[in-house]
């Protein structure tokens, strides 16, 4: 089946409803955040296992330093300083593979949540009145996204690290020095508590300098699009100031969570220093001998003194790191939420594997519908109510009906491009069903009103999404619709995005030569064929809508008299909420 662009009728208040029911899908999305790759477990423990490393190092060196002042020579403390080096070694080489394992298994998580939203995307039925804006989406997808990265190469690693490392260096100093222990004990747990609420505020602000983000990008693919509309109303000035406005928006944002971030930084800086200040302190003070206290047998020696002196930065290291990273954080849960919510589930296409025994229908298909159910939401009113509708093989038939009667839902539940609330659709006498739908869509063609045509040669064009086709099959459709004189076929840059170089009627016609070019398709749907188009233009795309329709099942959306009245029959869709069979 040929792939289009569908333009559901849907109301400003059923989008809104529909925006409104994200809310749990994103509740239901927070486990599956909590889930980390099983690299980072290994990354986080090795380099919390590289910052232990220190430990040693530092009572080598306050080993080395008091043999020196006892006296002793530089060759006595040789075998500590190789040692030491050796320990440096190790410790960068460990900590340096820790975090290369840590960049992989996040740029692996990232590849697979992007995979995952992107497939969640295009599985979402284009009657899904809940799915994202495609600029919103792109702008996670693509660059939103990349946050993921340091949040988890860097902040989960270092989490893990700044909950063992004090821990342990408390551990090394309190059988020396209960004073030291106490002092940092009490200075350890201010940053976490500071970190914690500047952290509050920090997800929040990048929450919303996302959505800012989102919707700018939404907002300008918007006007790109309809740029010729704009010029033509006199819009410009108005729509410049509206961009202005939004991006004087964002830089607000932007600079609220980078304010945030310093504020963070700065909070952590002054508690660790205080911490380090106090320690270095009471080692110097009972050093000289002025502070008798502090110690469970005697006075500090030189020795134990440097090691506390040498552990105490170490000791809040790794929540400087954490505080260093704390931005990450914010930006990366804000970015895992936006990709679980363009991965939440909604209406999606019918699209099951055929399995054994289910065939499509070789000859030319019918279309039975029996009682036909279909709204746009459980809590929305109901878009086809109890509609019956009987296509022969063969029938060339009009759905005729006001604005948002629901001529182009019937279209995509015949084609199973959504899932109907009750009744029956068969197609050649198969029930269209999540494992039948597949085989039966590629009997049928899908002509839109605005049919996409993707940038490149019109024979590109035509053989988009069929494997195999030949030049001869596409020269033949390209004739059939008179499209062959307007650029040359196989020239690479004939057609712009879009359709960019081609007319209205011109797009129309590729869309019906990859109809032309399908000898498959036993069925064409059509959804306003002629609409936005002249009457000379119309004329010519009817003649060649009918001349491929000989010999298979036409049905057609319409509005246009003159295409309907060519057709066998008209079937007059009443109201909105209720379709009823001529």
């Amino acid at each position: 089946m040929t792939a289009a662009f569908f333009d559901p009728d849907i109301t400003p208040e059923e989008a809104h409803t529909a925006e409104s029911d994200a809310a749990p899908a994103a509740k239901r999305n927070r486990a599956s955040r909590k889930q980390k790759p099983a690299g980072l477990k290994l990354a986080a423990g090795m380099q919390t296992a590289a910052a232990l490393v220190w430990i040693p190092q530092a009572a080598l060196l306050a080993f080395s330093v008091g043999v020196i002042s006892d006296g002793g020579s530089t060759t006595d403390v040789a075998l500590a300083a190789l040692a030491i080096l050796a320990l440096g070694i190790v410790r960068a080489a460990v900590e340096a593979a820790g975090g290369r394992i840590a960049f992989r298994a996040a740029r692996g998580e990232l590849t697979s949540r992007r995979n995952r939203a992107v497939a969640a995307l295009a599985a979402r039925s284009p009657l899904d009145i809940g799915r994202p804006a495609s600029g919103l989406a792109a702008s996670v997808v693509s660059e939103q996204a990349e946050a993921v990265v340091p949040y988890l190469a860097r902040f989960q690693p270092i989490r893990m690290k700044a909950s063992t490392v004090p821990l342990v260096f408390f551990a090394c100093i309190f059988p020396i020095s209960w004073v030291a222990a106490l002092i940092l004990l009490i200075a350890a747990p201010l940053i976490p508590i500071f970190m914690a609420l500047i952290g509050w505020r920090a997800k929040a602000a990048s929450e919303k300098q996302l959505a800012e983000t989102g919707g700018l990008n939404a907002f300008l693919l918007d006007r790109l699009r309809g740029l010729a509309t704009i010029r033509a109303l006199d819009a410009v000035d108005v729509t410049a100031v509206r961009l202005r406005a939004d991006a004087d928006s964002l830089r607000s944002r932007t600079m609220a969570v980078l304010k945030i971030a310093f504020l963070s930084s700065a909070v952590l800086e002054l508690f660790s220093a205080l911490g380090v200040a106090a320690t270095a302190v009471y080692i110097g003070f009972s050093l000289l001998g002025s502070i008798d206290i502090g110690t469970w047998h005697g006075r500090l020696t030189l020795t134990q003194g440097l090691f506390i002196l040498l552990l105490a930065p170490a000791f809040f290291e790794p929540l400087r790191e954490l505080s260093a990273v704390w931005h990450d954080r914010a930006n990366g849960e804000a970015a895992l939420a936006a990709l679980d919510a363009l991965s939440s589930q909604g209406p999606t296409i019918l699209d099951g594997a055929e399995p054994d025994g289910v065939k499509a229908p070789t000859t030319v298909p019918s279309v039975q519908i029996d009682g036909l159910v279909f709204r746009h939401a459980p809590d929305l009113p109901v878009v086809i109510d109890d509609l019956y509708l009987n296509v022969a093989a063969g029938d060339h038939v009009a759905l005729w009906g006001a604005s948002g009667s629901g001529k182009t839902t019937i279209l995509s539940l015949i084609a199973g491009l959504a899932q109907h609330e009750a009744g029956t659709i068969r197609v050649g006498g198969v029930p269209l069903t999540e494992d039948s739908a597949a085989a039966l869509r590629c009997r049928m063609a899908w002509i839109g009103q605005r049919p996409h045509i993707f940038s490149g040669s019109l024979k590109r064009n035509v053989s988009v999404g069929r494997a195999g086709i030949d030049d001869g099959t596409i020269e033949d459709a390209l004739r059939t619709v008179r499209l062959d004189g307007v650029v040359a076929a196989n020239e690479i840059a004939a057609v712009g995005e879009g359709g960019l170089g081609l007319s209205g009627g011109e797009a129309l016609r590729l869309a019906l030569a990859r109809v032309a070019a399908n000898n498959d398709a036993g069925i064409i749907l059509a959804d306003e064929p002629t609409a936005h188009l002249d009457a000379a233009t119309a004329a010519d795309v009817t003649e060649a809508l009918l001349a491929l329709a000989k010999g298979r099942t036409l049905i057609v959306a319409t509005h246009d008299p003159l295409l309907a009245a060519r057709l066998d029959r008209t079937i007059h869709l009443e109201t909105r909420r209720r379709g009823i069979a001529a």
